[in-house]
């Protein structure tokens, strides 16, 4: 969490998942130039792998805040790249969503707004859900 002010918090992807997420994207085309064996299909399925790959590393550096919360409302990541205000009326609840798979379990902020529903996990986050969570009940209560 990023603090901007008393009232105006923000949640941010971490710096160093951009760059493992590049990273990948290399190492999927070294190991498609590598294990291709002259087979173009392979070459192209690695290639289009990393390209998605880096596309999904340059949505996280051109918009690295995912949720900000200020006395208005919360703002939230739109699209590709865009923001989108939800005005604290429009916000129906808050939620946690826990759920065990593989002996680990995964928690997913849930934002319903009635008309769309927003989830974050903690790697858009850059922290725990529950803690994010539990600022925006907070904030919704002070505004």
């Amino acid at each position: 969490m990023n603090e901007i002010s008393p009232t105006r918090w923000q949640w941010r992807v971490p710096a160093s998942l951009p760059a493992a997420k590049l990273a990948g994207a290399v190492l999927l085309i070294a190991l498609g130039l590598l294990f291709a064996d002259g087979d173009a299909v392979r070459l192209a399925l690695a290639v289009l792998a990393a390209a998605i790959l880096a596309g999904w590393a340059v949505r996280d550096l051109i918009a690295p805040v995912r949720l900000a919360v200020d006395p208005t409302g919360l703002t939230v990541i739109h699209g590709f790249a865009g923001h989108r205000l939800l005005p604290w009326t429009t916000i129906e609840a808050i939620t946690v969503d826990r759920r065990p798979r593989l002996g680990l379990t995964s928690e997913v902020l849930e934002i319903d707004t009635g008309e769309s529903l927003h989830l974050f996990g903690r790697f858009e986050l850059g922290t725990n859900p529950e803690e994010v969570a539990a600022t925006l009940r907070a904030a919704r209560r002070y505004p």
